[in-house]
């Protein structure tokens, strides 16, 4: 099963830089070995090109390229990080969500699980509608329907939740206007 969220990290950067002065450098890690790589990075360079915001890509497929990623972005000095949706940064979720906290800059992620974990926030598909999504596409094809005739379905639910304990220890403060788009805060 595969996601279509085109658009999510944009939305994601949005979020971000809403919590940010304007104009200050955010940091992005991707990975360049990932298959969607091709579209996303592309995808906020030109988001953030609309808006006149400076972005550091910063390609991470590599524990040790994670050191050095953050190693960077703090030698920048990046207001922000924003880390896109991919397989190797779930097998890192920990870790960034430590790193992030160790120099203390703000971190959007895409999935619950870094917010719930202690990261600042995250936005993203709610799993829980997509593997319902998922159960209903296998129960046609147990049904006897063919998989080719099926249409493809696009995640439409997505949640945004923040951690306002992550906050308070970054002494950071998040706009009410932020806060009253999430769909969970974490006290």
């Amino acid at each position: 099963m595969n996601l279509l969220t085109s658009g999510v990290e944009t939305k994601r950067l949005e979020l971000l830089r809403a919590l940010l002065p304007t104009g200050t450098l955010i940091a992005v890690l991707g990975n360049p070995a990932s298959p969607t790589a091709g579209t996303k990075l592309p995808e906020l360079e030109t988001a953030a090109r609309r808006v006149n915001q400076p972005l550091l890509i910063l390609n991470v497929n590599t524990e040790e390229n994670l050191d050095q990623a953050f190693a960077t972005l703090i030698e920048r000095k990046a207001s922000g990080v924003l880390v896109t949706a991919d397989p190797f940064f779930a097998t890192q979720r920990d870790r960034l969500v430590v790193l992030a906290a160790r120099h203390a800059i703000p971190a959007i992620f895409d999935s619950r699980e870094y917010a719930v974990g202690g990261g600042l926030m995250s936005y993203g598909a709610n799993y829980t509608d997509t593997y319902r999504l998922a159960g209903i596409y296998a129960g046609r094809i147990l049904g006897g329907a063919k998989p080719a005739e099926l249409p493809v379905v696009q995640a439409s639910r997505f949640e945004l939740v923040i951690n306002l304990r992550t906050a308070k220890t970054l002494g950071f403060e998040l706009p009410p206007t932020v806060l009253a788009l999430a769909d969970e805060v974490i006290e």
